[in-house]
């Protein structure tokens, strides 16, 4: 009999198979648009979430309620924001759109525009939904084409990885288009990011910190160098006396496996599982809290109660405005 994370690789072996299939399909149709993303959808190395592929045609929520941010008279000053995205509407607009909102709110004086690095991603929302989103390309072609002066990039990435860096090679092509170009950092980047982000998830838990429950947040993992953001999150939540607090990845370490153990050497009753991600999309809904092959499934089969928690951690105004200080310190 195959192990729970045996089952589980074989599943996402599977839905990456998907996901080659109608990248396939879309190139050849002429659907998929240029720019590595959708030349490497599987390559978590490239691409660190581009296993976030959701091609489930499932009832995501109401695709007319989100902005898509792509309109022109932009005028001199835009501020854009850069995310990886999600085919997911609700989580969309509850974390990427209230991200924008909240940085609209910050800096009235920029005109807020949206890009996705997934050209998936948008494929995939044009085809079920009709709606356009840009990508980096287009949406710095938009601010071109628009006469911006000065462009603010702000992502939204977890993390300063190889995703980041393709953001900034990109950029850097339209320097010399722009009278002042700046990027702001990832979530987690300075040693003052993972305290605030520390105080921001268990904040938000703290009606579950019972004394018998292990909340464990699962992030995506990548086998770049990035991934040691996991291991330090871990560590500063343990420093902070968090200790049945747990960080594991779906694609790297700690893994599942190493979660499960480290729960099992407690003495708890109850799991709680929440996304230690951007938004709640493909891993946050299957992943993490599908009833089959998930973390819920592997926690509740080693017998605890076990409560998901679907949401991105865009949702969480404490991160919403993180990002704000973000840009509120490069633009210094």
């Amino acid at each position: 009999m195959l192990s729970i994370a045996e089952r589980m690789i074989l599943m996402k072996m599977k839905r990456i198979l998907v996901s080659l299939m109608m990248l396939t399909m879309l190139t050849g149709c002429g659907g998929a648009s240029s720019g590595t993303q959708a030349d490497t959808a599987a390559d978590t190395q490239t691409a660190p979430q581009e296993a976030e592929v959701e091609m489930e045609d499932e009832n995501t929520g109401d695709a007319s309620l989100d902005d898509p941010r792509n309109q022109d008279e932009i005028g001199e000053k835009e501020l854009l924001v850069i995310s990886f995205g999600t085919s997911y509407n609700d989580s969309r607009r509850l974390t990427i759109g209230a991200i924008e909102n909240a940085l609209e709110e910050a800096f009235p004086d920029y005109t807020v525009r949206r890009g996705f690095t997934s050209d998936i991603i948008i494929d995939h929302v044009m085809r079920r939904d009709g709606v356009q989103i840009d990508n980096v390309t287009a949406a710095l072609d938009r601010a071109v084409d628009n006469g911006v002066k000065e462009l603010f990039i702000q992502p939204t990435h977890l993390m300063n990885g190889l995703e980041y860096n393709d953001l900034v090679n990109e950029a850097a092509k339209y320097a010399d288009a722009f009278e002042r170009m700046t990027i702001g950092e990832p979530l987690l980047t300075s040693d003052a990011d993972f305290e605030k982000v520390a105080d921001a998830i268990t904040s938000w838990t703290a009606d579950y910190d019972d004394g018998e429950t292990a909340i464990v947040f699962m992030g995506h993992g990548t086998e770049a160098d990035s991934n040691e953001v996991y291991p330090k999150m871990q560590e500063v939540l343990t420093e902070k006396g968090y200790a049945n607090y747990y960080i594991g990845t779906v694609e790297a370490t700690p893994s599942l496996k190493d979660v499960l153990a480290a729960v099992q050497a407690g003495t708890y009753k109850r799991v709680v599982l929440e996304p230690l991600m951007v938004v709640a999309g493909d891993h946050a809904n299957n992943d993490m809290a599908g009833d089959e092959e998930s973390w819920k499934s592997a926690f509740t089969d080693a017998g605890y109660e076990v409560e998901c928690v679907v949401r991105g951690l865009g949702e969480n105004p404490d991160i919403q405005q993180l990002y704000v200080e973000h840009v509120r310190e490069a633009l210094k």
